[in-house]
């Protein structure tokens, strides 16, 4: 028998230099999602990916002196280790500079040329390059950008329009047809009544004043658009307008796009309208969870309140992590990160209930009968409420999670484990164990306990994996198949338990709260920081191609249109420069005039902002580039060689 198809996605993620905890949520909710649909006979496709062109991008990688290319695989390699270090299980991971979706966005954009969907035109008004979007005079909160608050730049080109008011009465009507094809309900209302009724302009879909994109075919002095370029990615993964369509035509219509309530007029409005234009089905769902939120705002960098995921897995573990995330975002509704409530959950969830009723249980089949789980021989009244509460778990937890109710799902197996525990406080095993005559109702106690928490272990399985390999090692069972939850007597009798180390062990909150704290301190100096990891080896003849030299800054200037750029005209002793360095937020064009620097000599010439670059100057920065400084050698005559 066929397995039913799953098809669920996050955004593909905007390359930065770290991710928060806020970024981690959306892809280990839709883990927990995946791993759940698999474990109840789904055929599962869980795509994730980078989104890696733009303006931004091009801007940071001159300013580096790289590629952009080179510079978004240093970024995508980092998001893939923090995936794998949250254990999430996705099955594509998709990279908007791979060949086959930069050939598939291309012909979709050329298909909607050619039906009049795409016309050119030109655009003026104000832009916002961290978050790729155009916005008018009256969209500006206090001149920023609406959706991240920071400036943005007056802007005026040649590009490329996608007729979305041609489409606004039929997402309208679709939407209004489809009452769960946005979710939350309060999310579908902000866009109907904010967005869509009032009118659709036309989306610019093309630019001209940059090249890191993807080409438009017939017209390659534009580059496509984020929105059409990104948005398609949840097609092209599949294999949309490529040669190979099978996995199209088994997944899509994706079943849900989870994605931040930020950027949900993109996948609610923009997105279906595209698909529209297309001829193609829409998603059966967009939902727009909400924000996870630190000190009562949402996490920014400016803020300084960013929470580091990478931080709290290396002290509490990642099912840890995982748990809270899971566990303390509403449905539909923003959540709160606060260090203390995090750490006081783990020790009344996690250590008192669930490692309390493992350590507590596994010790007395080893204490009562020799470590070998006994037979189920003498049952009682009292047995039923923690068997019937065990056998109706699994449709609770189903039914929460086809609603996307992740906390209620939890809450459900966090009742049959609080019901496990009261079994042992009703049931009092240390006194059976002193009367031999009651041997036999002790055994069945023991093995109820240990079916229960069988199907704990089968239950958490999606939102703690690791915890729930820990727990069928230690009750030594193999079973762990949804269907066995179907009666309560899957533990094998015989089998020999394995005392393992604590599941949680208990955190002391004043301590830990301090050592979280004088690690924020340290970061904050740079004292304590990730160190890039040091690159491969080089030979002495490798290093002596390298010509590094004394300079002197004789003249220097900003670059034109570009705010960390700086044009400097620098000595070598037989000779004069032009060099372009990235430099402008850490010096004024004054402070270096005169001072003498290392120049990379032999660097091949480069045009940057179309200004010639003749070398590179020496500097050293921290990883997130907060602090940057140029590289002193002192009062050495110029074109001294640095070896």
């Amino acid at each position: 028998m066929s397995k039913k198809p799953y098809y669920i996605t996050t955004p593909i993620y905007y390359p930065s230099t770290k991710l928060h905890i806020g970024n981690t949520y959306t892809t280990v909710a839709a883990d927990a999602i995946s791993r759940f649909k698999r474990l109840t006979g789904y055929d599962v496709m869980f795509l994730t990916g980078t989104d890696e062109h733009g303006q931004k991008i091009q801007r940071v990688a001159e300013e580096k002196g790289i590629t952009p290319k080179e510079h978004v695989d240093e970024i995508v390699a980092g998001i893939k280790d923090l995936w794998s270090m949250m254990n999430i299980s996705y099955d594509k991971f998709i990279r908007t500079t791979d060949d086959y979706h930069m050939k598939a966005v291309q012909d979709i954009f050329k298909k909607l040329y050619d039906q009049g969907d795409i016309y050119k035109s030109s655009y003026e008004g104000w832009y916002c390059t961290p978050c790729e979007s155009f916005w008018t005079e009256t969209q500006l909160v206090n001149s920023n950008c609406p959706d991240c608050g920071r400036p943005v730049e007056r802007s005026k080109e040649e590009a490329y329009f996608f007729k979305m008011s041609k489409y606004a009465d039929k997402l309208i009507q679709y939407i209004e047809e489809h009452p769960d094809f946005i979710q939350p309900e309060s999310r579908k209302n902000e866009m109907l009544n904010n967005f869509l009724r009032p009118g659709l302009q036309d989306l610019c879909v093309s630019r001209t004043s940059f090249n890191w994109g993807i080409p438009v075919t017939f017209d390659e002095s534009h580059v496509i658009y984020v929105w059409i370029d990104a948005l398609s990615n949840y097609i092209t993964a599949l294999g949309y307008g490529n040669d190979d369509t099978e996995l199209y035509k088994k997944f899509w219509p994706a079943d849900v796009h989870l994605i931040g309530k930020d950027i949900l007029r993109f996948h609610t409005i923009y997105w279906p309208i595209m698909l529209m234009a297309l001829g193609l089905p829409l998603p059966k769902q967009v939902f727009g969870h909400g924000w996870l939120l630190v000190d009562g705002g949402k996490m920014s960098k400016s803020k300084g309140n960013v929470v580091d995921p990478v931080t709290l897995v290396n002290s509490f573990g990642v099912d840890p992590v995982r748990y809270y995330l899971l566990r303390e975002i509403p449905f539909g509704s923003d959540g709160l990160f606060n260090n203390e409530i995090f750490i006081k959950k783990i020790n009344s969830d996690l250590c008192n209930d669930l490692g309390n009723l493992l350590s507590r249980t596994v010790a007395m089949v080893e204490k009562y009968f020799g470590g070998v789980i006994p037979a189920q021989s003498v049952k009682e009244g009292i047995d039923d409420e923690l068997i019937n509460l065990a056998l109706e778990t699994p449709k609770k937890v189903e039914e929460s999670i086809n609603e996307l109710k992740i906390p209620e799902a939890l809450e459900a197996i966090f009742d049959l484990i609080g019901r496990a525990n009261k079994y042992i406080d009703e049931t009092t095993p240390w006194i059976l164990a002193k009367d031999e005559a009651k041997k036999d109702r002790l055994g069945t106690v023991l093995y109820n306990l240990s079916e229960a928490l069988r199907f704990v272990s089968i239950l958490i399985s999606s939102f703690l994996p690791d915890t729930a390999k820990k727990i069928n090692e230690q009750i030594a069972t193999t079973n762990v198949e949804w269907d066995s939850l179907k009666e309560f007597n899957g533990t094998v009798v015989g089998t020999k338990v394995v005392k393992g180390d604590n599941l949680f062990p208990r955190i002391d909150v004043d301590a830990k709260l301090a050592e979280l704290e004088a690690l924020k301190e340290a970061e904050s100096k740079s004292s304590k920081r990730e160190i890039i990891p040091i690159k491969e080896e080089i030979t002495i003849d490798d290093f002596s191609k390298i010509d590094l030299r004394v300079v002197k800054v004789i003249a220097c200037e900003p670059v034109k249109g570009a705010k960390k750029l700086l044009k400097l005209k620098v000595d070598l002793g037989n000779e004069e420069r032009q060099v372009v360095s990235g430099i402008a937020k850490d010096y004024k064009p004054e402070e270096l005039v005169g001072k003498n620097v290392v120049l990379v000599a032999n660097l091949k010439p480069v045009k940057l902002r179309g200004e010639l670059s003749q070398g590179m100057i020496l500097a050293a920065s921290t990883d997130d580039d907060s602090i940057l400084k140029v590289v002193d050698p002192g009062e050495l005559p110029t074109g001294s060689v640095v070896r």
